[in-house]
């Protein structure tokens, strides 16, 4: 086509010709890769843009960059296609700005898997990454390694607490490492008002981030909003990072996410990036658009209907055998004979089904790892609960722990949450208890968000949990032992009373008996050193586990520290460093102020630690707890092996590699079906 458009025409006309086409190309056709070099650019979508992709990256035919598609743990990555230098000629790390668009779709509107990230990394080969909770950069044995050089600012939506994550909707900086440096609650802060304002990474909306680093500061500030909404002024994460260590000279740069077992899509609409300077506002008019969610699902329904409308009859017959076979299945459950002797405790799924409105969305308390937990009100009494669902399989000993689950519903304490009774249907095993409006006493300690406890009420918490646990050990019919005291596990109701719940991992037997477990579970940094020699759990290891719960009170800090100074890691060390020069008062939570009793706040910590005694028969009996904390009898002073004690040797043992540790803030299904 081009020879006969130019017959006819001399040389010099051709060549003019010929320099204005491909200027005009070149100009208008070709993707703008860069501005001034190839460390500045801007896209305004991808359909243009030659990215260098991985895994199940793609790019839409609208122009979307998809980092993962809906399929189930798989990753992916996206990188800039030229590698970015970093560093100056001398070696110092260069300032650099970027600003990108993405969006977070998920099938289920309220849980997705696992998050994405911007990440800078010294290679391109990912291959050894492993795909949910890992977001695609790391994997189990070079997660921390200094050698990674890899930066990362993670958008995680699935709390997991083996990276001491905050919670299941974070943003946080991440340095050769997925345990973040800084983390904060996805949002923003508004302008003008300085609010904090909550924001959903998986609501479907597209959110903006700014990252920006000055080199001469080592400053690196995170920037989160709304799409649409001007930069707030106040960065969500602001840190000092070692970039001149952390970055080679040359380096890429990129998106990567992870999927886990729910289908989810990871989007960037837009991309800016520039060294040395601010990087190109996006133009938010040229941005492509985001599928609806259920347009997929649409899809499908046009599909099925066409042919429907050639065999309507047919169809309604089918209907209405569905209907009928689905409304005497929607309330099935697994009734066996052997339950029917358990009367009142025994919940119909009707019953249930009606009290949480279906087991609606929002209606939901809480999800994680041990399954969803509902608020519900009996149709009948209209009596508030709480039912836990979490998956079972059939096994031998499923009658001997209905039974046992039916023995807790007899216990009856003010300082225990009520386990009312248990419903059971194919795959689901339902746990129905009493509803604590204030929700659980972990989330008054570490929450940004809820105000903090004084210490009258922590002290009067600490006086209801020890209450109730000498209930469990010495004063009901059988001996029980709770095998998982924590924060997370002590509930308060609309009084602010503490309540000791989650009854999944404990074990009964009688009186004057000696307890036959020998599966060790339960909470790193709670668990009692004997436990990883006999792996039976006692009075003794529940009252280790108290004395832990009762630091962690005090200070306002979790017995495990990862990011704390070294001689502040474990909890039990530092106070008990305190205590020897007589500093004990020094590590109380600084959110206690100055309005504390200083008689009971040195009371309460020093009963931590004598109840965390590495010997089991140097432990006072819960008994001899109440009395210490009610004033009843005096506490008396440490023993002297307490002089060279330190728990950080004891959690080096070789007994405790293979434990179960669960979250100090969720339970684990494993915990209720088959930690027994």
């Amino acid at each position: 086509m081009l020879p006969r458009l130019v017959t006819g025409l001399n040389m010099s006309s051709v060549f003019i010709k010929t320099s204005f086409f491909f200027f005009f190309f070149s100009s208008f056709l070709l993707p703008k890769l860069t501005s001034s070099s190839e460390n500045d650019f801007t896209f305004n979508g991808f359909s243009t843009i030659n990215m260098s992709l991985d895994g199940f990256a793609s790019v839409t035919a609208n122009g979307l960059l998809a980092v993962t598609n809906a399929t189930p743990h798989t990753e992916g990555h996206a990188f800039y296609p030229f590698p970015l230098h970093f560093k100056s000629a001398d070696g110092k790390a260069l300032s650099f700005s970027t600003t990108f668009v993405f969006a977070i779709l998920s099938q289920v509107s309220y849980v997705s898997g696992h998050g994405m990230a911007f990440f800078i990394s010294r290679t391109t080969n990912f291959s050894d990454a492993l795909t949910s909770q890992y977001l695609g950069l790391f994997n189990k044995n070079n997660n921390g390694n200094s050698t990674n050089h890899i930066f990362a600012v993670e958008l995680d939506t699935i709390q997991n607490s083996e990276f001491q994550d905050i919670n299941g909707n974070h943003v946080g900086i991440d340095v050769n490492n997925l345990d973040s440096t800084e983390s904060h609650t996805a949002g923003y802060f508004e302008d003008g008002t300085g609010l904090f304002k909550n924001l959903s990474l998986i609501s479907g909306q597209p959110m903006q981030v700014w990252i920006e680093f000055n080199g001469e500061k080592r400053q690196l500030n995170v920037t989160l909003s709304p799409l649409g909404i001007p930069k707030p002024t106040k960065p969500l994460l602001s840190s000092r990072v070692d970039f001149e260590s952390l970055m080679l000279d040359s380096m890429y740069a990129g998106f990567s996410s992870a999927t886990g077992s729910f289908h989810t899509y990871h989007y960037v609409l837009g991309w800016s990036f520039k060294m040395n300077g601010v990087a190109e506002a996006l133009d938010y008019a040229k941005l492509p658009s985001i599928p609806r969610a259920n347009s997929r699902g649409n899809s499908h329904v046009l599909m099925i209907w066409l042919p429907i409308a050639s065999c309507l009859f047919v169809l309604l017959i089918a209907a209405a055998i569905v209907l009928i076979v689905r409304r005497r299945m929607k309330y099935a459950e697994v009734l066996e004979d052997w339950e029917l002797e358990y009367g009142p405790h025994r919940f119909s799924y009707k019953e249930l089904f009606q009290a949480t409105k279906g087991f609606k969305e929002r209606e939901l308390l809480g999800a994680g790892g041990f399954g969803r937990v509902y608020k519900g009100v009996l149709p009948t009494s209209k009596m508030e609960v709480a039912v836990k669902k979490v998956c079972h399989e059939s096994r031998q000993g499923m009658k001997q722990f209905v039974a046992e689950i039916v023995s807790l519903g007899q216990l009856r304490h003010r300082n225990l949450v009520q386990l009312l009774g248990y419903c059971r249907r194919k795959g689901e095993l339902l746990l129905v208890y009493d509803f604590m409006p204030n929700g659980s006493l972990d989330g008054f300690l570490y929450s940004q968000t809820r105000p903090s406890l004084n210490w009258s009420q922590r002290f009067q918490i600490i006086k209801g949990v020890a209450s109730g646990l000498l209930y469990l050990h010495e004063d009901w019919e059988q001996v029980v032992i709770h095998r998982d005291i924590k924060a997370s596990n002590v509930l308060l109701d609309s009084e602010l009373n503490g309540r000791l719940g989650d009854f999944g991992l404990a074990r009964l037997y009688d009186h004057g008996t000696d307890p036959q477990t020998t599966h060790v579970v339960g909470t790193m940094g709670y668990l009692a050193p004997e436990l990883a020699r006999t792996g039976k759990a006692t009075a003794a290891t529940d009252v280790f586990s108290f004395g832990a719960f009762l630091l962690e009170v005090t200070c306002g800090r979790r017995p495990i520290e990862p990011y704390a100074p070294a001689d502040e890691l474990i909890l039990m060390d530092w106070v008990l460093a305190k205590w020897q020069r007589g500093l004990v008062l020094e590590t109380r939570d600084s959110k206690l102020g100055e309005e504390y009793s200083a008689h009971e706040v040195e009371l309460v910590l020093k009963l931590g630690l004598l109840c965390s005694n590495p010997m089991p028969a140097g432990r006072p009996s819960m008994r001899q707890v109440v009395q210490f904390l009610e004033g009843d009898a005096t506490l008396p002073e440490l023993p002297p092996c307490y002089l060279s004690f330190s728990t950080l040797s004891l959690f080096h043992n070789k007994g405790f590699d293979d434990i179960k540790s669960f979250s100090s803030s969720s339970p684990s299904i494993s915990g209720i079906s088959g930690g027994r």
